[in-house]
């Protein structure tokens, strides 16, 4: 996957972008008011030690009262300007987003493509495709404790809170990577739950949607036969889903196409051979304290589900 950009300097929507006009304001503002302080010190320290005379009282009291009157006015502006932002960034609205839920996991992303036909709905993880110049309305949910979503690039923060529903929207305005990460403190693993958002042209989107509605392929070879056979019969069905099979549970994420995505367990490793066979061979080598239990596959096994699971595109 090619490199991603994770920072609010480099906004790709129009929230962001308010986001970082007023970032690069209060920069300014705050830059001129200590450049204006230092000199005022400095020119008071010289005047403190060249002078023989006490400063006149009247100077004194102008000098105050101009410098309060200034601060009054910066503050006022810095808060008019925030009010503003804080509005714009809410602002974006359209009579036929696309409709995404996104569920925060102890340490996952669930991402489901929602439509009004149940055929069409879509699920993966970790991964948030959206297309270029189309808002996109976030349902977001938690499904334990506080996480909160931030694609800096695209939008400030919003909590996921166990038992309510909050919903962001947002819209790329240029095609590209965007990481985000979890930005609250949800327990051992929150440094390792990532996100990454790929911004694609409309026709691009589609294409990927299609493939992503569509069950998983059949194995074509004995090794992915076998590796599909030990999936469905072994733990690994009693906490994954892979759509055309009979594995169906809803505890971790859904498998049907996780050969398409970059990454691994929330962006902790890339999604190679050895690091897949690896993170379900030991899972808390790779990140401890997730909840994923070690599969104890024999290593025939083992290649056999990783050979079957590079199918799965």
């Amino acid at each position: 996957m090619p490199s991603s950009i994770q920072s609010a300097l480099f906004s790709a929507g129009p929230q962001a972008a308010r986001i970082e006009w007023l970032w690069w304001l209060m920069f300014w503002v705050c830059t001129a008011v200590f450049a204006a302080v230092m000199i005022a010190l400095a020119l008071a320290i010289r005047r403190g030690t060249s002078a023989r005379e006490p400063a006149d009282e009247r100077t004194l009291t102008r000098t105050v009262s101009i410098a309060a009157a200034a601060t009054i006015v910066v503050l006022i502006t810095l808060l008019s300007a925030s009010v503003v932002t804080g509005r714009a960034v809410g602002s974006l609205q359209s009579p036929e987003p696309l409709a995404i839920e996104i569920t925060g996991h102890q340490w996952w992303w669930e991402v489901r493509y929602l439509s009004d036909q149940p055929q069409l709905t879509a699920t993966t993880a970790n991964e948030l495709h959206i297309p270029v110049g189309r808002p996109v309305a976030l349902t977001l949910r938690s499904a334990d404790v506080i996480h909160s979503f931030w694609v800096p690039s695209l939008h400030g923060k919003m909590d996921l809170v166990p038992g309510r529903v909050n919903t962001l929207w947002i819209q790329a305005e240029r095609p590209g990577i965007y990481r985000g990460q979890c930005a609250e403190y949800c327990g051992m693993q929150h440094a390792h739950m990532g996100l990454v958002t790929i911004a694609e042209s409309p026709d691009g989107f589609e294409r990927w949607l299609t493939a992503q509605r569509a069950t998983a392929s059949p194995p074509s070879t004995p090794e992915q036969s076998r590796g599909r056979d030990v999936f469905e019969r072994g733990p690994c069905a009693m906490c994954h889903t892979i759509r055309g099979t009979s594995a169906a549970a809803v505890l971790g994420p859904d498998l049907t196409h996780v050969a398409s995505r970059g990454t691994i367990a929330a962006g902790r490793a890339p999604n190679t051979r050895g690091y897949l066979a690896g993170w379900i061979a030991d899972p808390q080598q790779l990140k401890p304290g997730n909840r994923m239990p070690a599969t104890g596959l024999s290593p025939e096994d083992l290649q056999a589900v990783v050979a079957y699971l590079e199918t799965l595109r």
